[in-house]
């Protein structure tokens, strides 16, 4: 019998109907494998993903494809974003075996977890052979099987390890130049990103090269990191008519995206075009930020504050049948009849041509060149051609409402939640608007009231009113990380009071004292088959390398060295054997925290939060910003504040400037710093 039903997660209830006997991942699936001595498949995806949904309807629909996995296998649906623990053991099993991994990502192992064969999608065919051939083989050589679990176990082991590393002054800046450098000869110089396909955006990639750019006047990086952001913002992967970013693309120029739309995506773009905003003022990048934000908002906010997951790949089509990005492209033949006398002008901004078209008759909007190139061009002015533009966008956008929206993934998580919540607080400096403010503090309460917990542990998931999967290390991480921000914006000491507490938790529950980083996976939850700790930054920064920089940040506002040793132990750790940079990204943009740069600015005055908020709007990577308009027990403000007094004390390594009083001078003395 399929279990399903009884979840609450969209993949999962996406095949609830299905005639394999589905279970989900528990404790008492797994109890009921070792008594019946079977073979478990474990079958692992998300609901926006297309391949998942394509082996859904050739195999998992099935009749002949159940009745084989029924027969003789104990099946387990996961919907990997409501347990990275399970996908990331598996994936990494998966990537032994076959030297690569994805979605759906298909496993077969023994009755104990150990994994013996596993890969990504399979045709049906294929799938049923392959599955009859290890029932053969486990009911007549067990033996066999037994051999190779074991020394695969033994990989996946030795794959979590981490290598303490033995050098002295391994946190010299001079490390990263180098690796700048390899990393240049990867760059596509003409669409930006790398020059390979699919293409990802790795908005953590861009984060540290847009601040190692700025603070090594590097303008040649700086330029690369502008066009990037410039053509993901032309091109298909930004939807211009309704906001919001695709998940990657599949060409070189941004152009096709693999077309479901991730919070985590959306949350971390909107910071890294905040930033480059605040740097370069580029309307275009406020143009992505206001755009997304507004997506997010109506798509993917519930009424209680929180933030869905996702918007599905796939879509119906007017056949009533489900295609992906069916929602979002464009027969030419409609937009002519759409757009009337400016179809012309329209499809030289967003090239009805070659250049944009797709497949099938489709085409997905692009755009090759900037506004006041085209306007030239074609002798309109700047003026009216964006004004143009909107409309247009205005009326593809009312006309695009009567298709039939991708399905919504309406789960909640506590991790993508954090992202998102830092994306409007990160718009919020940049661009100054209140209601971007006012969105953050409600999904703060939000997490405050639902996915936190009386006795101090976080919960990883909320549907229909319940949380049920105990929180991993990315939901602490990255919530601890938005409550930073938030205090960054308003001063109240509540939100460094509450990520301070939940950073303790961590270190009781989730801290390995041997290995010196923090596991994935919570002391109190169930072993798995190997211990995960997550370091390499990949389309979401690795935890570990955030609770490094939220110990720095923590270390400095508490004066604690306890939590400046060991985020300096962690980066002692990884910085020396960093051989391709892309991969440890948010490492090295920590690792830049301790340059002879960082500075920190202590604000004590009556009006501290206007002036904090004229720093904000600064791009200032290397400043950390504390104040109050009253005294303070915060240990680094602490004895600071003087009644009728405006002081400001910028500091450097534990030592501070004598406090100036002029405004205008710490501007000057802080940008002076990267001269």
């Amino acid at each position: 019998m399929n279990l399903l039903n009884l979840e609450t997660s969209p993949y999962l209830l996406q095949h609830s109907e299905n005639p394999v006997n589905w279970n989900a991942w528990n404790k008492q699936t797994l109890d009921r494998a070792k008594v019946e001595n079977k073979l478990i498949i474990i079958s692992i995806g998300y609901s926006a993903c297309h391949w998942c949904h394509v082996m859904e309807q050739e195999s998992f629909e099935d009749e002949e494809v159940a009745k084989t996995m029924n027969a003789h296998f104990i099946n387990i649906k996961v919907d990997r974003e409501e347990h990275p623990n399970v996908d990331a053991i598996y994936m990494k099993a998966v990537q032994l075996m076959t030297g690569h991994g994805g979605w759906p990502l298909n496993i077969v192992t023994l009755a104990d977890g150990r994994p013996i064969w596993g890969g990504t999608y399979f045709k049906k065919e294929e799938w049923i052979d392959t599955l009859e051939q290890l029932e053969d083989l486990y009911q007549n050589n067990p033996e066999r099987l037994f051999e190779y679990a074991e020394k695969l176990h033994q990989g996946i082991i030795n794959s979590s390890l981490i290598q303490k590393q033995e050098t002295t002054n391994s946190l010299e800046q001079d490390l990263i130049r180098p690796l700048i450098e390899k990393w240049k000869k990867s760059f596509d110089l003409e669409f930006g990103g790398m020059a390979r396909a699919p293409k990802f955006m790795m908005p953590n990639n861009y984060k540290l090269l847009l601040r190692y750019a700025f603070q090594n006047n590097d303008t040649e990086l700086l330029d690369f990191v502008n066009q990037t952001l410039t053509k993901m913002a032309y091109g298909g992967l930004f939807d211009t008519v309704g906001g919001g970013f695709s998940r990657y693309s599949v060409d070189l120029k941004w152009h096709i995206p693999h077309f479901e739309k991730m919070l985590y995506d959306n949350g971390q773009l909107v910071s890294l075009y905040s930033d480059a905003y605040k740097l370069t003022k580029n309307p275009l990048y406020k143009e992505v930020v206001e755009k997304t934000l507004a997506f997010v908002s109506t798509e993917l906010q519930n009424e209680e504050g929180g933030f869905y997951c996702a918007l599905d790949a796939d879509s119906l089509n007017e056949e009533g049948t489900l295609e992906e990005g069916a929602f979002y492209v464009w027969a030419k033949e409609d937009l002519k009849k759409l757009l009337k006398e400016d179809f012309d002008l329209f499809s030289v901004i967003f090239n009805i041509n070659d250049f944009g078209f797709w497949e099938n008759n489709n085409y997905v909007l692009i755009q090759n060149e900037t506004l006041e190139c085209i306007a030239e061009a074609n002798n309109i002015s700047i003026s009216d051609l964006i004004t143009k533009k909107k409309s247009w966008e205005l009326l593809l956008f009312k006309e695009r409402e009567k298709r039939i929206k991708p399905r919504l993934d309406d789960k909640c998580l506590t991790s993508w939640n954090g992202i998102m919540l830092k994306g409007y607080v990160d718009a919020f400096k940049a661009l100054g608007h209140d209601k971007y403010l006012k969105t953050a503090l409600e999904n703060a309460a939000f997490i405050m009231q639902n996915l936190w917990s009386e006795e101090g542990y976080l919960n990883h998931n909320f549907k229909n009113g319940k949380s049920t999967i105990n929180g991993y290390l990315e939901d602490y991480c990255f919530v601890v990380e938005s409550f930073i921000v938030l205090y960054e914006v308003t001063f109240d000491e509540k939100w460094l009071s509450n990520a301070k507490q939940l950073t303790d938790y961590c270190f009781d529950n989730f801290y390995n004292e041997e290995n010196k980083f923090f596991a994935f996976s919570s002391k109190q939850d169930p072993d798995l088959i190997a211990l995960h700790f997550e370091t390499e930054d990949n389309v979401i920064p690795s935890s570990n390398s955030v609770m490094a920089n939220n110990l720095y940040l923590l270390g400095i506002y508490y004066s604690n060295s306890y939590y400046e040793k060991i985020c300096m132990n962690m980066l002692e750790n990884i910085i020396p054997k960093i051989d391709y940079p892309s991969a440890y990204s948010n490492w090295l943009n920590v690792f830049l925290n301790f340059s002879s740069q960082n500075r920190e600015l202590a604000i004590c005055a009556s009006d501290a939060m206007n002036y904090g908020t004229k720093i904000n709007a600064k791009y200032l990577p290397y400043v950390i910003l504390s104040g109050s308009n009253k005294p303070s027990n915060l240990p680094f403000l602490e004895g600071r504040f003087k009644s009728e007094k405006t002081n400001f004390y910028i500091c450097q390594n534990k030592t501070c400037d004598y406090p100036k009083q002029n405004f205008k001078e710490v501007e000057v003395d802080l940008e002076l710093v990267k001269q």
